[in-house]
């Protein structure tokens, strides 16, 4: 074995969201996204982002969350934002599919479902490092939450895939306002939706939406490298 024995038995949590990701919800563009860091760390990630919340007089159970972005609480998303990009341990990858109409699952011999599997499929497995062990938190805002968490598990520990479940331990299910990363996932997703689906009405979103351009360095509309660590982006364009 190679890596150290304290490489080998890092467990990571990964907080998995996603916004319009249904088939026929009427919204161009769907977003997945995963943040993840060292479990040892997550406690104090979230003291970090309350004490943040103290800080500007809000509430230690106020929920963050991209539709609820206004324009009085626009210092704390921003500084909330630097706490993502400054923090060495938390990475985020998200996927977008800029055009779901323009989906030919026909093509594919897939169903939506199908497609939605590959997709958390491909966002996940750029991110998962045999060596380590990893625990996936995922909000999940239908009824089908457990059957879809079971599916994901199979989809990602399925032996074609080169995962067992030594490595993904477990994929639970969970509820954003109880779990601090999740919120900030969910603002990550926002950014981008934001940007895929071309919206404007919102000017302190487009401020959030421009501080993650200048400190990510990507306008947001293409993939990034492929091997950016920080904010990795991937935008899915359909083949034909």
């Amino acid at each position: 074995m190679h890596g150290g024995a304290h490489a080998m038995n890092q467990t990571i949590h990964v907080y998995c969201d996603e916004s319009c990701h249904l088939e026929n919800d009427g919204m161009k563009a769907m977003v997945l996204g995963a943040l993840w860091c060292p479990a040892s760390h997550r406690k104090y990630l979230a003291r970090k982002i309350k004490a943040l919340k103290m800080a500007h007089g809000l509430p230690a159970e106020f929920e963050i969350k991209w539709v609820k972005v206004s324009p009085g609480k626009l210092p704390f998303y921003l500084q909330l934002l630097d706490i993502f990009f400054d923090e060495p341990l938390l990475h985020f990858r998200g996927l977008v599919v800029p055009n779901k109409q323009l989906l030919s699952h026909g093509n594919f011999s897939q169903t939506h479902d199908d497609f939605y599997y590959k997709l958390w499929y491909v966002l996940l497995n750029r991110l998962i490092d045999p060596e380590k062990h990893y625990r996936i938190f995922l909000d999940i805002k239908d009824t089908r939450g457990h059957q879809k968490a079971t599916k994901l598990h199979e989809v990602l520990c399925n032996a074609n895939y080169d995962f067992d479940r030594s490595i993904i331990e477990s994929i639970e299910l969970v509820q954003s306002h109880d779990v601090m990363l999740l919120q900030l996932a969910d603002l990550l997703i926002g950014v981008l939706s934001y940007v895929h689906r071309d919206l404007h009405e919102s000017a302190a979103k487009q401020s959030l939406v421009t501080h993650v351009q200048r400190r990510s360095g990507l306008m947001l509309e293409q993939s990034s490298l492929l091997r950016a660590e920080k904010f990795n982006l991937l935008v899915w364009t359909a083949r034909s």
